[in-house]
């Protein structure tokens, strides 16, 4: 093929697409995802958004980057296919297109290496038409061959694959590049070219496993970087090598068939996958089966499918029973199976043989026995045990038993142990021993599922079950329970009501008769005889008690037998009570208000009464004849069956509280009447006729709850008084001890100050410091050592009355409080120094010192003046009586 030359005019930058029509060269089989090629866009302002879009969306897809990937898979048809792209400046919505030819890359016809790389020049292509002086330059479609270059190559690299050059690059200095995935997009440095030659090459091996393809686009320009030829793309297809194996999908495959299957019966697939090219004999896959364990009942019971791995059954004998499991070693090839060029690898199938059933179940015996004792249900009276040869815990191996005779009542049924399969024979109706001493049951067994096609044995196994009843002590029962009698109230203590009596069911054992007991009374009515069973009153029935519900008093009673173990039974006897007329109807209520004058003065009343039709209402209601006030104040009118209204008869009565008698009639038969007593109280009304006295609620009296209540809270207020009393009193003690007490830092007596030694005769040193403690703390005189010690003690008088501040003082009592407190100190004789004789240690003698009594003052006592003393208080009143008051 002849190089095309093409020559190019310098471009003022535009921004749009470079060309209007865009051709590239791809595979035929296109897989969804694949990047296809690569469009390019001129912004002459970089920082335009623009949006590619593409005419037929749902198989090819446009980049933000411009490159076009294909959505789906597909295989393009040999005619080339055209899309338009179209982008878009998603600011002011600018749209530009361009549209896309693609066309399938021609067959490989296996030429060698060297006869590729013949093609050794790509020229930028031109064509020219004489149509006006001068020449002019016509874009044309251009469809560059791809490049086939083998996987794997072994270099050296660089590797020189094409050169690309232009006819002008023999009047201009050009520069080439390449771009696109494998250049300077990623995977980048895969491909690089001579900027100056235009020599293209490879620097490392390819892998068509990571990418079969790639589209590069070839650029030539000035030294100025103005574009002086259209770009053209280059297509490189990686031919595929036969280097990697088949890999299965799992190492290991589990399948199943039932046993019995037929030949032909489906197992399983397994899979494998070939990183090579699928279309060529390198990822082309054979199956084939190398090995089978167990090799019985026949060493080839399963055969594979070659090209789809699909395993089935190639002869008849699967038995379960026999052989649970088969192991299958697969092998998978490539090259079409090929064993010499093929690459294989191996996975291992295991096929477990399911259960169906074609084993029922068996009787272990014909016979089964078993027995229960009667009136027990809930019990499991036989075991009835089968063999299965199917697998345990399916539905061919669990078994089901029904009865098929010996039951006509339904007594028994079988239940399935889930663990051993065993038929549980258990009883679901209590059973009398006076009426069947044995059953013999018929029963069958038979699996969950029904038995295979083809099998001869019978579908179920039949046995017999014989259960004995055992004869137990059974409780005696009354009859009837619950046993009604009618009876009038009234009845008196000591009469026969009736007789209950109950049965011993056991007519078979040897024990005496029966003995009867209360057991419930309520109202202690009755009294049963323990031999005969007759019922007798110990007091009055009354159906007015609070013992009977709807006229019916419920008593319980017990009857026992003396067997082993003895047995008791209980009966209730319902007794429905006669109303009879003993209880004469009352008025409700008992206490009334109403006003002085006549109107309004309405007051309505209710007879109650205990009894029931036809011993109640209607009641009839009057007024007795004495006293002769109360018809004359009062009048009463029936206004229904049960109420009546009570009024003045008179225009006024004084307010106050008046008994009024009022005589109730019921209508039984004979009548009950009773003379029943209403408090009224009579008031002042306002308009609305409520009472407006003031001694409303103390005349209309207090009920009991209410003085109670009155009477708690009295008591409770005193008890709190009477506590915050005795908390104050001791308040005020604790107050006053802490006035009394005085700092132990200010009382010289307790302190003992120590000055330098002044030296002194040893002598002088021995003295007793006990004798220097305070009065209080002095020992008793039985233990005191003999000698002279002080006698100054604290004086027995009465405690003073200091004064007691209170809790908020105003400040200015507290001057007052100082000088009443001072006062109340001066005058107390009992506070600290006591005014007594005091005697001190003797000091020794032999001391080198002077006499004191030496030592005179410089002016004589006499021409002192102590008057002042007795202005000091009573504590110097002995020193203003021995100095002051001239010669006395």
């Amino acid at each position: 093929q002849a190089p095309i030359k093409a020559t190019c005019e310098d471009m003022s930058c535009k921004t749009g697409f470079p060309e209007d029509v865009h051709s590239a060269v791809v595979s035929r089989s296109v897989h969804g995802g694949q990047p296809l090629l690569n469009v390019r866009f001129r912004s002459c302002d970089g920082n335009k958004k623009i949006h590619f879009g593409s005419s037929e969306p749902e198989d090819f897809r446009v980049g933000e980057d411009g490159v076009v990937y294909a959505e789906r898979s597909f295989q393009l048809s040999a005619e080339p296919t055209e899309f338009v792209v179209s982008a878009q400046d998603k600011e002011t919505q600018q749209e530009w297109q361009m549209r896309v030819k693609l066309t399938p890359e021609p067959a490989f016809t296996g030429a060698s290496e060297k006869d590729q790389r013949k093609i050794e020049e790509i020229i930028f292509p031109w064509q020219q038409y004489k149509h006006s002086s001068p020449l002019k330059r016509q874009k044309r479609d251009w469809v560059i061959p791809p490049i086939n270059l083998p996987e794997n190559s072994k270099g050296p690299f660089p590797q020189e694959l094409v050169r690309i050059r232009s006819d002008r690059d023999k009047s201009l200095s050009l520069r080439y590049s390449v771009t696109g995935p494998g250049a300077d997009q990623p995977p980048t440095g895969i491909f690089i070219i001579n900027p100056i030659s235009g020599q293209l090459s490879v620097t490392k091996p390819l892998d068509r496993e990571q990418i079969a393809s790639f589209h590069l686009r070839a650029h030539a320009v000035d030294v100025n970087g103005n574009q002086v030829e259209n770009p053209i793309d280059i297509v490189i297809n990686v031919i595929d090598m036969n280097d990697n194996r088949p890999e299965f999908l799992h190492q290991v495959w589990n399948g199943t068939v039932p046993e019995g299957s037929k030949p032909g019966t489906y197992v399983m697939t397994v899979t494998a996958i070939d990183a090579d090219d699928p279309n060529a004999q390198n990822g082309m896959l054979r199956y084939r089966i190398l090995s089978q364990a167990p090799s019985s009942p026949s060493p080839n019971m399963f055969t594979i499918n070659n090209e789809t791995g699909d395993i089935i059954t190639v002869a008849a004998g699967l038995d379960r029973e026999k052989v649970q499991q088969y192991t299958l070693i697969i092998q998978a090839t490539d090259m079409e199976g090929n064993p010499t060029y093929g690459l294989s690898n191996t996975a291992t199938a295991v096929i477990a043989v399911t259960d169906v059933n074609d084993n029922p179940p068996e009787f272990t015996a014909m016979t089964f026995y078993g027995e229960v004792p009667e009136n027990r249900v809930d019990v499991i009276v036989a075991n009835l045990t089968v063999t299965d040869k199917d697998q345990p815990h399916t539905p061919a191996w669990n078994a089901l038993y029904r009865m098929t005779g010996g039951d006509p009542t339904g007594r028994f049924t079988i239940l399935t142990d889930p663990n051993s399969n065993d038929g549980l024979v258990t009883v679901v109706k209590p059973i009398d021993f006076e009426t069947n001493r044995m059953f013999v049951l018929t029963v069958a067994a038979e699996n969950q599922v029904p038995l295979a096609k083809g099998i001869q044995h019978p579908p179920q196994s039949t046995a017999t079950v014989s259960i004995t009843v055992i004869d137990v002590n059974e409780s005696p029962y009354f009859v009837p329970n619950p046993k009604l009698v009618r009876q009038e109230e009234g009845l008196l203590a000591g009469s026969m009501l009736t007789t209950f009596t109950a049965q011993d069911p056991d007519r078979y054992m040897q024990q005496t008769s029966l003995r009867y007991s209360k057991l419930s009374d309520p109202a202690n009515w009755l009294k049963i005889d323990p031999v005969n069973g007759q019922i007798t009153t110990t007091a009055v029935l009354d159906r007015e008690s609070i013992y009977v519900q709807n006229n019916m008093y419920n008593a319980t009673f017990l009857a026992s037998d003396n067997g082993i173990p003895p047995m008791s039974g209980t009966g209730t006897l319902q007794i429905y009570l006669l109303d009879i007329n003993d209880n004469a109807p009352q008025v409700h209520p008992k206490e009334a208000t109403t006003c002085e004058t006549m109107q309004p003065n309405a007051i309505n009343i209710t007879a109650v009464d205990p009894d029931i039709d036809p011993n109640a209402g209607p009641f009839a209601f009057e007024l007795p004849d004495t006293p002769a006030s109360i018809k004359r104040n009062w009048t009463i009118v029936r206004i229904s069956g049960d109420h009546a209204q009570l009024s003045l008869r008179i225009r006024f009565l004084e307010a106050g509280i008046y008994d009024v008698p009022i005589v109730i009639t019921d209508s039984g038969n004979p009548h009950a009447s009773s003379t029943s007593l209403l408090k009224v109280k009579v008031c002042q009304c306002d308009l609305n006729g409520d009472c407006t006295d003031v001694d409303r609620i103390v005349g209309a009296g207090l009920g009991t709850g209410a003085i109670i209540a009155i009477l708690l809270c009295i008591i409770i207020l005193l008890i709190l008084v009477l506590m915050f009393v005795v908390w104050m009193k001791r308040r005020d003690k604790e107050r006053q001890a802490k006035q009394l007490l005085i700092d132990p830092e200010d009382d010289v007596r307790d302190n003992i100050l120590k000055y330098d030694e002044e030296g002194g005769g040893e002598e002088d040193q021995d003295y007793d410091l006990s004798q220097l403690q305070q009065p209080d703390t002095v020992e008793p005189d039985a233990i005191k050592p003999v000698g002279i010690r002080r006698l100054d003690e604290r004086p027995i008088h009465a405690e003073p009355q200091y004064p007691v501040r209170s809790a908020a003082p105003h400040p200015g009592d507290i001057g007052d409080f100082i000088n009443e407190g001072l006062k109340a100190a001066d005058n107390d004789p009992t506070a600290p120094p006591y005014d007594s004789l005091l005697v001190f240690d003797y000091e020794g003698s032999g001391s080198t010192a002077g006499s004191l009594s030496s030592l005179n003052s410089s002016s004589s006592g006499g021409e002192q003046d102590y008057d002042y003393l007795n202005d000091w208080g009573p504590r110097f009143k002995k020193l203003a009586d021995m100095y002051g008051g001239g010669d006395d």
